[in-house]
């Protein structure tokens, strides 16, 4: 009986995803990996990790439709969103749904494990606290919108009350939260 913690990492980033589990092997888990929304069910449907390292988007499928899937399958395993896309938005969004943290990338194993303690010791360190820029608050605004719209992007234009073709040229300079 193999009495290592059973980890899945869902990435799509075939390198990034090599890396992640070599590390994770050096640290004593039992790694599995899935580069897609159906490995990651189809792993799941063959034991349930206790540990879950979740890219938020997957392909074109977004991670954060899996993560109801994990905690129903059990309500114990621990899930960490790794994102490059990160917003606020999506971090409530992530947690909510039941993520245990929510961390963009770059990351390393170091801290992806730190994220995993129960008691916060990846929160140890506070980073300094600096404003946000005018940019950075709109863009916040938009991905929280577009999240509470479920990515329809014609709906969150209405709720923002701007042209949906605006809306389209904002998300192609940043990439959709979703």
């Amino acid at each position: 009986m193999n009495e290592r913690p059973l980890l899945l990492i869902v990435e799509d980033d075939a390198a990034f995803r090599a890396r992640l589990a070599r590390a994770f092997e050096q640290r004593g888990f039992e790694v599995q990996t899935a580069a897609t929304e159906r490995e990651a069910q189809d792993a799941l449907a063959a034991e349930t990790p206790e540990f879950v390292i979740l890219d938020l988007r997957i392909a074109e499928a977004s991670g954060l439709d899996l993560i109801p899937r994990f905690k129903q399958a059990d309500p114990a395993t621990r899930i960490v969103v790794l994102t490059g896309y990160g917003s606020i938005a999506t971090a409530i969004e992530a947690l909510r749904r039941g993520a245990t943290h929510y961390l963009t990338k770059p990351a390393d194993a170091d801290e992806i494990l730190a994220a995993f303690e129960p008691d916060g010791s990846a929160d140890k360190e506070a980073p300094p606290l600096r404003p946000m820029s005018l940019d950075r608050v709109q863009w916040e605004h938009i991905s929280r919108v577009l999240v509470e719209c479920h990515g329809n992007v014609s709906e969150a234009a209405r709720a923002l009350g701007i042209h949906r073709r605006s809306l389209q040229r904002k998300l192609a300079k940043h990439p959709s939260p979703r």
